[in-house]
């Protein structure tokens, strides 16, 4: 009996596991570096992002409202979901539409925003910041430190600061650059528990193919 009622709970508890939509303090944008992201799993999932007919350098991630301290996910909305054409619409800059999806229903829910609404101002966010040219005129593997990705990206963008961007690494190599952003999409400082600076001195930096 107690695994009938559980059963019949669960829809219920499913639910109200997501945080209210529209609850949040800041955003952050994150961009993945794409020949990182297809070195270490796309290319084995043998993702259309990662084609050679692309040359996709920092894609869009996602943009991800935030707590000062910890962030929400899979929020309750009466939001309609994207479909297929929205979320399609998204891979010139994010890669592919199943990482659009993903970000909508992870993500995006929590902004309280419909997801025509979230995804038009993902666009403007990711155009609002200046990807660092240096890093698309690469030509092969190279090793350097983290930091050196951040100053790439502090001299392109002014008014950012070092305490408003972080950069990431995965497996030995540069992985994300998220920035910090307010809800009207200005610079703001990150949280502490977004500020987690890689410090690796040799970080593996792929060329786009």
């Amino acid at each position: 009996m107690r695994w009938i009622v559980l059963l019949w709970l669960w829809p219920a508890l499913a639910f109200a596991d997501g945080e209210r939509a529209g609850d949040f303090d800041y955003y952050v944008l994150s961009l993945s570096w794409s020949p990182t992201w297809c070195a270490l799993e796309g290319d084995a999932r043998n993702s259309d992002q990662c084609d050679e007919r692309h040359d996709h350098g920092w894609i869009l991630h996602g943009l991800w409202p935030q707590y000062e301290s910890g962030w929400p996910s899979y929020c309750r909305t009466d939001a309609r979901n994207p479909s297929r054409g929205d979320t399609a619409a998204m891979a010139d800059i994010m890669g592919t539409s199943g990482l659009a999806w993903h970000q909508w229903n992870k993500h995006g829910r929590c902004s309280g925003l419909s997801s025509d609404d979230y995804y038009a101002l993902s666009r403007e966010a990711y155009g609002r910041i200046t990807r660092p040219e240096v890093f698309r005129k690469l030509d092969r593997d190279v090793k350097l430190p983290a930091h050196v990705v951040e100053e790439a990206f502090l001299q392109s963008n002014p008014g950012l600061e070092r305490n408003m961007i972080t950069i990431t690494c995965r497996q030995g190599r540069i992985q994300e650059a998220r920035v910090c952003l307010t809800r009207d999409l200005e610079l703001r400082a990150c949280g502490a528990d977004v500020a987690r600076d890689c410090r690796m001195d040799d970080a593996l930096f792929s060329p786009i193919r």
